[in-house]
């Protein structure tokens, strides 16, 4: 496979479909993996329900300009993805479609929504899976003739940077989302986030790096401008690239460490257009995995002392319960009308924190934590 990354300047997302173009050209043109009446699933970020100035899902415009280009190339494009629980039921998703703007994008070339909550799920065997033999993945995203990935450019709390191969967890159901995140461990849970890739067949990814996240993302940190597209034929290429693009080490990131240890993708992807050098930015590290950083030895040794706790702030949270809907550990509980988190329970997967609609679950690291990292944030 070609694993060529290509990256290119975009200073605002009005000309977005010209530099997206560019970026496909330097890497072999849209062509190379559509043919006419191909139907052509677009997978975006679209965690939960924000606007799109927030730069936690992948922005409208970025959608819209694929679809075109897709329809440019003789394809059908769709759009398709599964948000996280803000509330019972299955309306999410589509709330978040509409929230982010992705909806109107949709409308407005006459692209098929798909809310993989309501659409439906396959059972799959895995090969040489890790933790995942089996799995239910999407039909929208097993039976598309192309599959592109539309990350955005952003940190995260659990895996430090989330991007091309982390989009598809959105692929599968919330229950399987939670078994992952269970697992405790960075590492395990990267290789539990490539079971899912592994089988998602991408052909493509393009990712919206015009406005990206930094700090706490992938949905609590600070929208950042970046001023980049980027594309790759490999999502793991591409996110290796991505990830040194904004100061973290490549290594350091637990998909793309499981991806490369399983064969997908190269350690060193050829990079066209704008050198790598000329954007390296350092995004703000996210408070919960600064952790990745320190040395196994001293963590083992002083593992009680080098804590990143969530906690809810009871004066901004609405009691709506998104926390716990996501929470794999069931570790939050209520006490009358509020809501504490059993540190005895937390395994600091940061799913609370993610998807708390009104930002009410921060963080608190412990004093050694503090002294130790104050360099690194």
């Amino acid at each position: 496979m070609n694993t060529r990354v290509s990256i290119v300047r975009c200073s605002d997302y009005s000309g977005v479909k010209g530099a997206i173009k560019e970026a496909l050209n330097l890497i072999g043109g849209l062509e190379s993996v559509i043919s006419p009446g191909n139907r052509v699933l677009l997978k975006p970020n679209v965690l939960a329900i924000r606007p799109p100035e927030d730069a936690v899902t992948t922005h409208p415009a970025i959608v819209s300009a694929m679809c075109e280009l897709v329809l440019e190339a003789g394809g059908i494009p769709v759009i398709g993805d599964g948000s996280g629980i803000a509330k019972p039921g299955s309306t999410t998703t589509t709330e978040a479609f509409r929230a982010s703007g992705i909806e109107g994008a949709a409308y407005a070339v006459g692209a098929e929504l798909i809310n993989f909550e309501t659409s439906g799920y396959t059972e799959v065997s895995v090969p040489n899976a890790r933790h995942f033999p089996r799995l239910y993945v999407a039909k929208a995203v097993l039976e598309a003739d192309v599959v592109i990935s539309l990350p955005k450019l952003k940190t995260h709390e659990l895996t430090l940077y989330t991007g091309a191969v982390k989009n598809f967890f959105g692929a599968v159901p919330q229950k399987i989302r939670k078994q992952a995140h269970a697992l405790e461990d960075r590492d395990r849970f990267g290789h539990a986030v490539v079971d899912i890739y592994s089988i998602a067949k991408p052909h493509l990814a393009v990712m919206d790096g015009v406005f990206g996240m930094e700090g706490n993302g992938p949905s609590n940190g600070t929208p950042v401008f970046a001023g980049v597209v980027m594309a790759s034929y490999d999502c793991v290429a591409l996110d290796i690239v991505a990830s040194e693009l904004i100061g973290i080490d490549p290594l350091k990131v637990p998909t793309n460490k499981a991806a490369l240890s399983r064969g997908f993708g190269t350690r060193h992807p050829e990079v066209a257009g704008v050198p790598l050098q000329e954007v390296n930015l350092r995004f703000k590290r996210p408070e919960g995995g600064i952790t990745a950083y320190m040395p196994a030895f001293l963590i083992g040794i002083l593992r009680k002392q080098l804590t990143v706790k969530p906690f809810i702030n009871t004066s901004r949270c609405a009691f709506c319960k998104a926390c716990v809907l996501n929470c794999s550990a069931h570790a939050i509980e209520e006490v009358g009308r509020t809501l504490t988190i059993n540190q005895q329970k937390c395994i600091q997967c940061y799913c609370c924190r993610e998807l708390c609609p009104n930002d009410a679950v921060e963080i608190k690291k412990s004093l050694l934590l503090k002294i130790v990292t104050r360099s690194k944030t």
